[in-house]
């Protein structure tokens, strides 16, 4: 999938896709500075085993030749497709691009080759030799980085792409983003869904167990239950309907097509079906109304548990995150609040905290040698 507009534009949110920046080098907005950034230092984060970060003396702070500017690059990865954001050291923005699908746990191989991808088109896009790349101090923000082997074998991996790289999981960047690290929660409505909140600094994880098991507010899931229950119809266990008249066209009313599909389909696959879903249900159609307010009600359970855990101000993040919200109940709005940031600038906050700590680390090890 690429990353232009589709229906409702939708498909372009399920792939996660990006706008090309209007302006280059001035007057873009800056991140904070960071002695003035508001979230907690790195050693909390990395006790609440949020962060899993390594390096490389490439282009780094401990080289004997410093680099007199640095760059720093966030990526947003899921399963459907993956972002990266190019920014310099005053938080100008220099380029952004996209790649393929860059979920760790379902194929680590196919993420590290899509942040590859997506960081040379975003060095593209800002007119920068490739190169540069060794230069730059990367944050990755990945589904399935919640699994501690995964990112220890992707630092591994892309040890000689980038000058340091720093990985968490898709939901702690759109959290760090959305709340700039105060107290807050995040609901991940994409091809999967998740929660994470962080209050009083303790971590609250719900749901993002993975497609074969969890993300019942996704639109792989939604996709998914549509051709299930276009099956049902077809066999007569369910009423027909426009939409599952529609999905057995598009298969040539065959049901064997179907099974074949779902044999190997990827979750971003079955997610391509969402934008149909929320057309229909728009229309009354009983199956699509029925596959959304299912997706709603599980996104409501998430919402729930990270209020009982005290978050008090919720940002909804992902492709399903508009489409959604009003099938949710009125009791919640007070509970939603805007993201100030998005998850790739969340990445490139968390990429240059770590840069300020290994940095201040290195002059004081420095100092105290001298």
């Amino acid at each position: 999938m690429g990353c232009g507009e589709g229906i409702s534009c939708l498909i372009a949110h399920f792939a996660t896709a990006i706008q090309r920046p209007q302006m280059r080098q001035k007057n873009l907005r800056l991140l904070p500075k960071p002695d003035s950034l508001s979230f907690a230092v790195p050693s909390r984060l990395l006790q609440l085993g949020l962060v899993t970060a390594c390096a490389v003396p490439c282009c780094d702070p401990s080289n004997h030749q410093p680099m007199t500017e640095y760059f720093f690059i966030g990526i947003d990865g899921g399963a459907s497709s993956c972002r990266a954001r190019l920014r310099d050291m005053e938080g100008n923005l220099l380029g952004e691009g996209c790649g393929g699908p860059a979920n760790i746990h379902l194929d680590l191989d196919l993420a590290k080759e899509s942040v590859r991808a997506a960081s040379r088109a975003a060095v593209r896009d800002a007119r920068l030799d490739e190169h540069i790349l060794h230069c730059v101090h990367a944050g990755l923000g990945l589904a399935g980085a919640g699994l501690k082997r995964p990112c220890e074998q992707l630092c591994a991996g892309l040890s000689s792409s980038f000058a340091s790289t720093v990985v968490a999981t898709d939901a702690y960047i759109a959290w760090l983003g959305a709340h700039q690290g105060g107290d807050g929660g995040i609901v991940i409505l994409g091809t999967g869904s998740s929660g994470l909140a962080i209050v009083d600094g303790r971590r609250i994880d719900v749901a993002g167990w993975g497609a074969e098991i969890s993300d019942e507010a996704g639109g792989q899931r939604m996709g998914r239950e549509a051709l299930r229950r276009t099956l049902w119809t077809f066999d007569g266990r369910a009423q027909r309907t426009n939409l599952s008249d529609l999905i057995l066209d598009r298969y040539r009313r065959d049901p064997s097509r179907i099974v074949t599909f779902a044999a190997s389909a990827t979750p971003a696959q079955y997610a391509e079906l969402a934008p149909l879903v929320f057309e229909y249900a728009s229309r009354k159609d009983p199956m699509a109304v029925e596959l959304v307010q299912e997706a709603a009600d599980a996104a409501v359970r998430i919402i729930d548990r990270l209020i009982s855990g005290g978050a008090s101000a919720i940002s909804l993040i992902g492709g399903l995150a508009e489409p959604l919200r009003p099938w949710l109940p009125s009791r919640l709005h007070s509970f939603l609040s805007a993201p100030q940031s998005d998850p790739l600038d969340g990445a490139i906050l968390m990429a240059r905290q770590d840069f300020e700590r290994t940095r201040e680390s290195q002059e004081s090890q420095r100092s105290s040698a001298a």
